[in-house]
């Protein structure tokens, strides 16, 4: 890997990082908003719910048959499950909506909203002591006193003399002190002013015992009042409030997210691979100019090596022509004779290298047309029939041959040159057949056996290479000429053992002409 590949895997890898741990970190915050969306929420519904309240208190006292209907209509399916007030000893005193699920144990001490699967508790939201007014929403008058803390009770007291239910008795003074005034009965006369004066008016700001107007209630004493704040005292304000909403919309930001994060991991994956084609293409390119540039010159020797050996068959003729007219001479000694003869058959074998390397080195341009097989390997055979006749050879061609589609004269040599070739490696009275079977509905395969030695397995891929041969007259040009024909009719062909002795050379994808 270059070292420009390394930088730009490193900042792509940087990149995708980054964008990772941005949408990471944008998930969570949003997490956070929401949350925070629903304890404003919360909030909001906590100061109207204070704000009835107050409304509905009456001398520190809120009866419970007035108070819940009033906080009824705030519990909505999906927006508000329930609210509770909770007393000193975290037990609640009245509620509106679902029972509390949430450990107010748990909730109490800390404050801290308590989440769980579908909802979250919230607690003080508002506060019911001393501030209980302001933070509902309530200014009060600057010259006000700070008011009391709330007491629920079942119903308020009725007209006459009855009491709030739920209170008990007076208890009886101690020995020696004077009855407790009920609290219902008209005032003592005011003891400076004689016993005829009317009775003292109460301040707005408190009674006569300077009691503030939001205090213990009149008609209750301080044991009654203490017991009543203990129990039904209003200490802990706790809402519920359903997470679905906020759940969901987390989610649908959740799947955003990694929507996105899949499409940066596509991208940098997909940059990534594109510079890696890129420079392979750019490698490749550079190799095709250089191979180009060598073909280009292979073909001007191989051009000229042609016309060398063009040229070269005319001294050759001359030479083997002199020679065969010395050895026919009757006046030349027996030796000369000899010499001559060896000089034609090396002008022979020189003269058919020549051809075969001139057959290799010729373009092959192929012109087809339809060729029945029948008709094109029986003109070999009768080529081949003296060289069949020297060594006894059995040559057998399968009947019905069909017709093919290729360069006849292309077509021709290859059957020539493979027969030559099966012809020189069987023994004296061998055996070479011919056959051709289909291997689909339009295309055949043809075959030449032979009874020869075989090809080793080593030798079957090299064997068409050129110069290779396992003989010493063949000038291994024969069967790299044969694949050149193949190739370049967009065949195929294989040697391949023939049981259980000698070679196949099997030739397939021939096209077969309809009606064929």
């Amino acid at each position: 890997m270059s070292l420009r590949g390394r930088y730009l895997y490193s900042l792509l890898a940087a990149v995708w990082a980054l964008v990772i741990l941005w949408q990471g970190f944008e998930h969570l915050r949003v997490r956070q908003s929401a949350r925070d969306e629903l304890i404003n929420r919360a909030k909001d519904i906590s100061n109207t719910a204070g704000s009835v309240m107050h409304a509905l208190r009456r001398f520190g006292v809120v009866p419970r048959d007035r108070l819940e209907p009033a906080l009824k209509p705030l519990i909505k399916p999906g927006d508000v499950d329930s609210i509770a007030l909770l007393n000193a000893e975290e037990e609640v005193v009245a509620v509106v909506g679902e029972p509390i699920a949430a450990d107010l144990k748990t909730l109490v001490p800390s404050g801290a909203p308590y989440w769980s699967d579908r909802s979250v508790a919230l607690m003080n939201l508002v506060e019911l002591g001393t501030n209980q007014i302001a933070s509902a929403g309530i200014s009060p008058a600057p010259e006000a006193e700070p008011p009391g803390p709330v007491i629920v009770v079942n119903e308020m007291f009725g007209r006459g003399t009855n009491r709030p239910s739920g209170f008990s008795s007076r208890p009886p003074p101690p020995e020696g002190e004077p009855p407790a005034m009920d609290a219902h009965a008209p005032p003592p006369p005011d003891a400076d002013s004689g016993s005829n004066q009317p009775p003292r008016r109460r301040s707005h700001r408190g009674d006569r015992d300077g009691r503030p107007p939001f205090g213990r209630p009149f008609w209750m004493s301080e044991v009654e009042y203490k017991a009543a704040l203990q129990k039904q005292g209003v200490h802990s304000f706790v809402i519920v409030l359903p997470t679905t909403s906020m759940q969901a919309a987390v989610r649908r930001d959740l799947w955003l997210r990694l929507f996105i994060a899949s499409l940066v991991s596509l991208s940098v994956v997909g940059l990534g691979l594109a510079w890696r084609n890129l420079g392979r293409s750019a490698e490749l390119e550079l190799r095709l100019v250089r191979a180009a540039e060598l073909n280009t010159r292979l073909k001007e020797m191989n051009f000229a090596a042609a016309g060398l050996a063009h040229e070269t068959k005319n001294p050759l003729n001359i030479i083997r022509g002199l020679a065969q007219m010395i050895s026919k001479r009757d006046d030349a000694p027996p030796e000369i004779r000899e010499k001559s003869r060896s000089i034609v058959d090396e002008a022979d074998r020189v003269t058919a290298q020549l051809n075969d390397f001139i057959n290799f080195s010729r373009p092959r341009e192929v012109r087809r047309v339809t060729v029945p097989l029948n008709s094109a390997v029986g003109e070999v055979v009768r080529a081949l029939g003296h060289d069949f006749e020297d060594k006894a050879i059995k040559m057998t061609v399968a009947e019905n041959l069909p017709a093919i589609e290729a360069d006849e004269q292309l077509l021709r040599q290859a059957l020539f040159n493979l027969l030559l070739n099966a012809t020189q490696a069987v023994e004296r009275g061998g055996e070479i057949h011919i056959a051709a079977g289909r291997s689909g509905a339009n295309e055949a395969t043809l075959e030449i056996r032979d009874n020869g030695p075989g090809v080793p397995a080593e030798n079957r891929t090299d064997i068409f290479k050129p110069y290779f041969t396992t003989t010493q007259k063949g000038t291994g040009l024969g069967l790299a000429v044969v694949q050149q024909i193949v190739l370049a009719h967009g065949w195929e062909i294989e040697c391949v053992p023939n049981e259980p002795r000698g070679a196949v050379f099997r030739i397939s994808h021939l096209r077969v002409m309809p009606g064929a």
